[in-house]
């Protein structure tokens, strides 16, 4: 399945879509595009490796809808849950058999190309046993046309012993509406890393992951690097429960405010004995038109546990301006570089390639400026 040429697209989307990581110079070990409602690009370089439209994949597999198919999430949740439910695009399939530890990523995008277009995707990764899997997922849309509406739903599986590195990269329009719904499952020992970033204009984006750390020694760790921009409203939050002994979780997340309103709502819950959690939000002013909310929640149901949290709100030191610009920078170039070394973040864990690319989404966006 690989007929994107068939849609005539522009110089211009195909170097947007280079930009988001499909681009031939880059190592994969697979690649899927959805553009609307229909995937045109499916493929894998790895014997075992499992990547099929999840309508496909549903049709192939009885035991994936009973098993795994809106296990983590309820349909009718709310109206958009409700709307993939009753009326799905597409979305992918991946699964990584047991053992199967895959040096380069795979690479996911969902594309939306026509004007007011309701996208509605859902997705699930399965992880088996001791298996390893680097995911980026990158979205877009049309780089004229704004407004569209992009519901995800997808669940996560990662079994004892496997790890998930899940990185999204979006590229958004100033009148769409994003509205992911994602759920988790970590066994024992396994680990699941997510790392989101966000940088262009969005009217509306609402998300708040749910991860259960079930197996003893199940790690999650959720990153959040966000550009708010005026006239957006972004909600980017998160909960993970620590359902087993030894479980440790954290949630981070960065952003710099332009305008609009963002809110930072985190959650960890211990229900377990032995466990670790930790909670970070900073936020940084760049004007008196925005708002920024960082609201931290931990609630632990036992006494011998760990959970913390650090939230701060502030706008940049005119010191460190000054510092800058008597070094020969401008007073913009110097705000420039200050504020892409708050947003880089070290996620421990992830490969060196894709650590380069999401300082690459950073280099390449305008963050205001």
């Amino acid at each position: 399945m690989n007929d994107v040429k068939k849609l005539s697209l522009s110089k211009e989307e195909e170097e947007l879509l280079k930009l988001l990581g499909l681009d031939p110079s880059l190592k994969r070990e697979g690649e899927f595009l959805q553009i609307d409602g229909r995937a045109v690009r499916c493929q894998k370089q790895v014997e075992g490796l499992e990547i099929l439209p999840i309508k496909e994949a549903l049709q192939k597999y009885e035991w994936l809808e009973k098993d795994y198919y809106w296990k983590l999430l309820t349909p009718g949740k709310d109206e958009f849950t409700k709307e993939v439910a009753e009326n799905l695009d597409d979305g992918y399939f991946i699964r990584v058999p047991a053992g199967l530890k895959l040096v380069y990523p795979i690479q996911a995008c969902l594309y939306i190309h026509t004007k007011d277009y309701r996208q509605k995707v859902h997705n699930i990764v399965i992880v088996e046993e001791g298996a390893e899997l680097n995911l980026i997922t990158s979205c877009a849309v049309h780089p004229h046309i704004s407004s569209a509406l992009h519901i995800g739903v997808s669940e996560y599986y990662v079994k004892k012993g496997g790890k998930l590195t899940y990185t999204m990269l979006h590229m958004w329009g100033e009148k769409t509406q994003v509205r992911p719904g994602t759920g988790v499952i970590v066994e024992e020992g396994g680990t699941f890393i997510s790392t989101y970033v966000s940088l262009s204009p969005v009217k509306d984006l609402r998300t708040s992951p749910i991860c259960r750390l079930t197996g003893k020694g199940a790690k999650a760790s959720f990153v959040s690097i966000v550009v708010n921009h005026p006239n957006s409203y972004v909600d980017v939050g998160g909960e993970v429960f620590l359902e087993a002994e030894n479980t440790n979780a954290e949630i981070i997340s960065r952003t710099v405010i332009y305008g609009g309103e963002n809110i930072a709502k985190s959650r960890i819950v211990a229900k377990a004995p032995k466990v670790r959690g930790h909670l970070e939000c900073e936020g940084l002013m760049l004007s008196d038109n925005g708002i920024m909310r960082a609201i931290p929640e931990l609630d632990s149901h036992f006494s011998d546990v760990e959970l913390t949290h650090e939230a701060a709100v502030g706008k940049i030191a005119r010191e460190e301006v000054e510092y800058l610009m008597a070094r020969g920078l401008s007073e913009d170039e110097a705000t420039s570089l200050i504020v892409k070394g708050f947003l880089t973040v070290k996620i421990e864990g992830i490969s060196p390639e894709l650590q380069k690319q999401i300082d690459k989404a950073l280099e390449t966006a305008k963050l205001g400026f």
